[in-house]
């Protein structure tokens, strides 16, 4: 029996001694202390040893498993400790090269345009109001005075997606939605992207952004709309920027018109910016048709208000400078990093 645990503590420890990878330390261990391991096995053959030779025996088994222990233990340490430099020689960190640089992200011209935009209508105690993109015909159309025959439908090339539900070609069913709650006064602005059927070139695309303001309250007037579009004017743009209204018709307002900024490049005097007019269009606005306000459960005889919608891109475009719309959406880096 001695010399059958002198024959497996030798092998045990020579697999030991040869073991370079702790996997194999662990088949040792498995192999020789496990439940199916040799040293058990001597163990579990107890009974077939003599009374008086037991104590012996197992004394002998005790010693070869301390030894063989104490062995794995030993080796484990030596080869963690062999990984261990390893791993450090090839993780050194060599402190004189140069750091690897961050790339820090910001806003989008878009969003910039926009933020600028809404501080200044947030300083005259508006809102923001946002609505859904996916919008009913009656709201995107019939509410605002465009009814089924229209040629404004024609005009806006809407996506459809059912009958009576669509993507939204304007903001303005936000407007329509408010003003049926009822609560009155309003005063709101409602940005988010629209929807139509152009194709894509340096002033269209299918989806864009717009940027609508409503008023509702007693004795609102043009006037009104003509000092709040001019004090937006001298924020946005600067200082000493002027505004021109021109007739124009919108389904949605009564009178209706046109707004044209003085180029805030050239000063009027004319320029690329503005094609060398001394003016840019910039948005179209006038006073809510009394027809909208009565089917949105408004009384047009107490009640009035105007209306107005920027197009988020055209501003974004000439506030800096930019000749193609199709860089706002591109994602180069070499643009994006400019703003």
């Amino acid at each position: 029996m001695k010399e059958k645990l002198e024959a497996i503590k030798a092998e045990a420890l020579s697999k030991i001694e040869n073991a370079h990878e702790l996997t194999l330390l662990n088949d040792v261990k498995v192999a020789v202390l496990g439940k199916k391991g040799e040293l058990t096995q001597v163990l579990k053959g107890m009974k077939d040893v003599a009374p008086e030779d037991r104590p012996k025996v197992g004394q002998f088994v005790n010693e070869a498993r301390a030894a063989i222990e104490s062995a794995l233990e030993a080796k484990s340490k030596e080869i963690n400790r062999e990984l261990r430099t390893e791993k450090m020689k090839r993780e050194t960190i060599d402190v004189t090269l140069p750091g690897v640089k961050k790339v820090i992200g910001h806003r989008h011209p878009n969003q910039i345009a926009l933020e600028d935009l809404e501080r200044v209508f947030i300083g005259m105690g508006y809102e923001i109001v946002e609505g859904p993109e996916v919008e009913y015909d009656k709201y995107n159309f019939e509410l605002l005075n465009i009814p089924a025959n229209h040629p404004a439908k024609d005009e806006q090339d809407t996506f459809y997606v059912t009958k009576d539900i669509l993507l939204r070609t304007q903001t303005s069913p936000v407007q329509a939605r408010i003003m049926e709650k009822g609560k009155l006064p309003i005063r709101i602005l409602s940005p988010g992207r629209v929807f139509r059927a152009d194709e894509v070139d340096a002033t269209h695309s299918p989806s864009f952004h717009q940027v609508e303001g409503l008023v509702i309250d007693k004795g609102i007037t043009m006037a009104d709309l003509k000092g709040t579009l001019q004090q937006w004017a001298n924020e946005f743009f600067g200082e000493g920027t002027k505004v021109k209204f021109r007739p124009h018709h919108f389904p949605f307002t009564e009178p209706s018109a046109e707004v044209d900024v003085s180029c805030f490049k050239c000063g009027g005097k004319g320029c690329r910016v503005c094609k060398g007019s001394g003016w840019i269009e910039i948005l179209g606005c006038g006073m809510v048709h009394p027809k909208v306000l009565k089917d949105c459960g408004i009384d047009p005889e107490v009640y009035s208000g105007f209306a107005f919608g920027i197009g988020l891109e055209r501003v974004t475009l000439l506030k800096y400078e930019i000749d193609d719309m199709r860089l706002l959406y591109e994602n180069d880096t070499r643009f994006l990093e400019q703003f």
